[in-house]
């Protein structure tokens, strides 16, 4: 439990009060019941108010007279527990109670203390603590000879070494001298911050001082705070004469700390902390842009403190200054919550600090290409790059992106537009991707997936390119060459195929992810399909076996139960796969989207045109042709141009 200073200093005081009034002797008798009579008698107070502790059992002789005695220590009951056993009950403790305190060592030895009160010599022993040693009777002898006490009752001496209870006990008298008590005299230096006691040596008969007339001494000379009750309880229990001790210390006045900002993210992008990838470190992810979404908490504002004012051993007091507020410096679409100490994100995007203010930015710019000085890019809003995407390197963005330049064997992928000002050169390993539309001047050996159009003005070369609308090429040379394009609604350029006959293959009137998955799932269905034979003939193959020999041999049926666990697991595939299968295939057939495909100027021999579930292959040149779906059968009409405007948006 908690126990305030003040509680300590009140328990101590009263600790002293008992002391100093205690009162114990030592009674004998044939019984016990004579000894306590005993008590009573020198105490002057009935037999049920005494406390004592036997310290030697009578015993009965042969003959009367002949035994031994018993002998106690008795104390008064009302002295002992005055006001401490009151106090003990408010802070809940029980008698064993020991107060700790702080500044008290862990381990220390027991030890012997014997002072001179006015009304004779009192001597107590200390418990050790923790993993002290106790004090010995040779301890108190020494001690008692240092003090020059004689006349003590060396048995009580004993006893009280042994008890080790820190309680005073009465061992001699003395003659007392009120003439030769110490003096005391008190130094304040350092502006009144410290007090300095210095006691001098009493004389012949004089007593030793106590802590209660130590600290009164102090107050009427003015040292009211910061009293080390622990070194005036030390002072009394081994006085130091002569010298200057250290009794009293004031407290410095403490200002405030100034109220703090603490950022939750990056500030400072000087310093890069490498990521390791499989074992090796990855010196693409410089990770330099801080992505927030909106609602994030970007800082927080640490309050500004109170100063502590501190106070003179004299009881002067001396001011402190109170730390100084701040607002958290926001700018662009940051808020502050409504206690002002949160500043919080509007908007999802990169969080900056610009002239000591916290921004998010909608976009982020690179001002030159995306290669190892900025490392691939991820970021919760648009991205423009003002030069080109080299290889290897990636972008990812939740908004836009756009190129300035031109686009080689990297990984875009974009939640909204991706436009490319220049062209995309994916060296066969290329992705792009984006969740509308598809802007560039040009498509080469590069993988290409659009939510909605894809756009080009020049051409798209040998390449995969899909698109859940329309794929578009318009400009002077707006040929498709090669590849597999697929397109939901349409597919129109100036020429489609080459001269060379390159295969080129045009698909149009489905939904083209749909359709990639349905040819997976197929040969996914294959595969179970041909694991189901091999399983089937291993399976007849043991049935024949257990046939011929009635029982199977212990390895062949283990077998065949794992053959068995497998084939249920694989026909539970196939019916997973199948149905798949036949739901994505009433999801086509349901589409009311024919689709067309169309040619301003030419479409060469070798182009496959594809019409939903109904295929041709162009074996003459046809020159300004649309291809229409007329219930099962490709008819070749007029070229019409495409609707609408897919002029690049910026």
């Amino acid at each position: 439990m908690a126990v305030t200073l003040a509680q300590v200093r009140r328990f101590m005081k009263l600790q002293l009060d008992a002391d100093k009034q205690g009162k114990s002797i030592s009674a004998s008798g044939a019984t016990l019941e004579e000894a306590l009579h005993d008590a009573s008698i020198q105490l002057g107070i009935p037999v049920k108010k005494i406390i004592y502790e036997v310290i030697q059992k009578g015993k009965e002789g042969l003959f009367k007279g002949s035994g031994t005695q018993w002998k106690i220590i008795a104390y008064t009951q009302a002295e002992k527990g005055k006001g401490v056993d009151i106090f003990e009950e408010d802070l809940g403790l029980d008698g064993d109670f020991e107060l700790g305190l702080p500044s008290a060592s862990k381990n220390r030895d027991g030890r012997v203390c014997v002072r001179r009160q006015s009304d004779g010599i009192y001597m107590k022993t200390d418990p050790p603590k923790g993993i002290g040693k106790r004090a010995t009777k040779e301890q108190a002898v020494l001690v008692l000879s240092q003090k020059r006490v004689d006349g003590y009752d060396d048995g009580l001496v004993d006893r009280i070494v042994k008890r080790a209870d820190g309680n005073y006990v009465k061992i001699a008298s003395y003659n007392y001298n009120p003439a030769n008590d110490p003096v005391m005299s008190v130094s304040v230096v350092d502006i009144e911050m410290k007090a300095y006691l210095m006691i001098q040596q009493p004389g012949q008969g004089g007593s030793d001082i106590d802590a209660e007339t130590i600290k009164a001494f102090l107050n009427n000379n003015r040292v009211v705070f910061g009293i080390n009750e622990e070194t005036l309880q030390d002072l009394e229990d081994n006085p130091v004469y002569n010298e200057d001790v250290l009794v009293a210390s004031g407290v410095k006045p403490r200002n405030g700390n100034d109220a703090s900002v603490v950022y939750n993210f990056k500030t400072d992008h000087s310093v890069i902390d490498f990521k390791e990838k499989n074992g090796k470190v990855d010196f693409k992810e410089l990770n330099l842009i801080e992505n927030v979404v909106a609602g994030q908490q970007l800082a927080k504002k640490v309050p500004a403190e109170q100063g502590q004012m501190g106070h003179t051993v004299t009881g002067k007091t001396l001011p402190a200054k109170s730390g100084k507020d701040i607002n958290i410096p926001v700018g662009k679409n940051v808020k502050l919550s409504e206690d002002g100490t949160t500043a919080i994100s509007e908007i999802n995007g990169q969080v900056i600090v610009i002239s000591g203010k916290i921004n998010v930015e909608p976009v982020y710019t690179v001002a030159s290409d995306v290669n190892l000085h900025t490392g691939n890019i991820l970021f919760l809003g648009t991205v423009i790059i003002k030069g080109n995407v080299e290889d290897g390197f990636s972008v990812k963005a939740a908004g836009n992106i756009e190129v300035s330049g031109n686009v080689g064997k990297a990984i875009l992928d974009a939640e909204g537009d991706i436009i490319v000002h220049q062209g995309i050169l994916g060296k066969n390993e290329g992705k792009v991707k984006c969740g509308r539309n598809l802007y560039a001047k040009f498509i080469e050996h590069a993988h290409v997936e659009a939510e909605e159009n894809v756009i080009v003005s020049d051409g798209i070369l040998h390449s995969m390119v899909d698109s859940n609308k329309k794929i578009i090429c318009q400009g002077r040379r707006a040929s498709i060459v090669g590849g597999q394009l697929r397109a939901a609604e349409e597919i129109n350029a100036k020429n489609l195929g080459s001269v060379a006959g390159a295969e080129t293959i045009l698909e149009v009137g489905y939904d083209p992810q749909r359709k990639q998955k349905l040819v997976f799932l197929q040969q996914k269905h294959d595969e179970l399909s041909k694991e189901m034979e091999e399983l089937d003939r291993n399976i007849t193959t043991i049935e024949n076996l257990k046939k011929v020999q009635k029982q199977l041999p212990e390895e062949k049926q283990k077998y065949y139960d794992e053959l068995n666990e497998k084939k249920i697991k694989a026909l539970t595939q196939i019916n997973i796969v199948q149905k798949e299968i036949e739901e994505i295939k009433t999801y086509l057939s349901s589409l009311k989207i024919k689709g067309k495909i169309s040619a301003s100027e030419r479409v060469f021999p070798g182009v496959k045109i594809c019409l939903r579930d109904v295929t041709d292959k162009v074996r003459v040149e046809q020159k300004s042709v649309t291809y229409l779906l007329e219930g099962k059968r490709i008819r070749m009409t007029k070229y019409e141009p495409a609707e609408g405007d897919y002029q690049r948006r910026r």
